[in-house]
C-alpha cells in the first residue's frame, strides 16, 4: 500500500508503511507506524521506518528537520540511521540490541523513568524492560511498540510471559492523563477508553 500520513492532533502525525522485512509467519500485519511529534522544542521521529514511497513524508521532514530519534523496542531498529545521517539528529534507545539488527549510530541509552528532551518520560512496561512506552506529555500521549497492539477492531494487550509484571505496569499508566494512545502494530490511535478495556480482556495470544 501506498504510504499513509495521518495528522493526529497539533504537532503529532503519524506515517503507516509497508515493513520491507515482513513475512506472512509474523504475528502482526505488514503495515507499521512511525511517530513524528513536536514537544518542548524538539521535533522527534520515534521508531521510524523510510518507506520507498518517501517523497511526500520526505517533503515534510525537510520542512521541519527533526532533531531527535527515539528506538524504544530493541527490534525497532528500523531507519534511525538514516534519519541521523540526513538530519544530524541526536538518537536515543535500549542498551541492547539483537545481533543481528544493531544501529551504526550510538545511541544515548535510555531506561525506564528516563527524562528526555522535549519533556518525553520513558515508561516501564513490566516485560522485562524488552520496551520503553514513551508518554508525550504537550500531546496527553503515550506512545508504544508491542506491549499492546489491535487484532479484529480491539486494543489489546499482546501476552508476554511476563504478563504477571507487565498488566500491573500498564495499569500504573491510568495514573498519567493521556487522552490517546499509539502503536506500531494495526490500528494506530486509539483513545483514553480502549486502552482501559484492553486491561480487561484476554492478552493477545495468536
Amino acid at each position: 500500500m501506498p504510504t499513509e500520513i495521518r495528522d493526529i492532533a497539533a504537532g503529532l502525525w503519524i506515517w503507516r508503511s509497508e515493513h520491507p522485512n515482513w513475512k506472512p509467519a509474523f504475528d502482526w500485519p505488514p503495515v507499521v507506524t512511525s511517530v513524528y511529534v513536536e514537544s518542548g522544542g524538539e521535533r522527534i521521529l520515534i521508531d521510524p521506518l523510510a518507506p520507498a514511497d518517501a517523497a511526500e513524508l520526505r517533503a515534510r521532514l525537510d520542512a521541519r528537520p527533526p532533531t531527535m530519534v527515539v528506538v524504544i523496542k530493541p527490534d525497532h531498529v528500523r531507519s534511525v540511521d538514516l534519519y541521523v545521517r540526513r538530519y544530524g539528529a541526536r538518537a536515543f534507545g535500549p542498551r541492547l540490541f539483537w545481533r543481528n539488527d544493531i544501529p551504526d549510530t550510538e545511541l544515548l541509552p535510555i531506561e525506564p523513568g528516563s527524562q528526555l528532551p522535549g519533556g518525553l518520560t520513558a515508561l516501564y512496561d513490566g516485560r522485562g524492560r524488552g520496551e520503553t512506552p514513551l508518554w508525550v506529555p504537550e500531546q496527553r500521549t503515550i506512545v508504544f511498540a508491542d506491549a499492546v497492539t489491535e487484532r479484529d477492531g480491539e486494543l489489546r494487550v499482546w501476552w508476554t510471559p511476563h504478563l504477571d509484571r507487565a498488566m500491573p505496569a500498564l495499569r500504573a499508566m491510568l495514573d498519567l492523563p493521556f487522552e490517546r494512545v499509539v502503536l506500531s502494530h494495526g490500528e494506530p490511535v486509539h483513545d483514553r477508553a480502549a486502552f482501559e478495556r484492553a486491561l480487561t480482556l484476554p492478552a493477545w495470544k495468536r
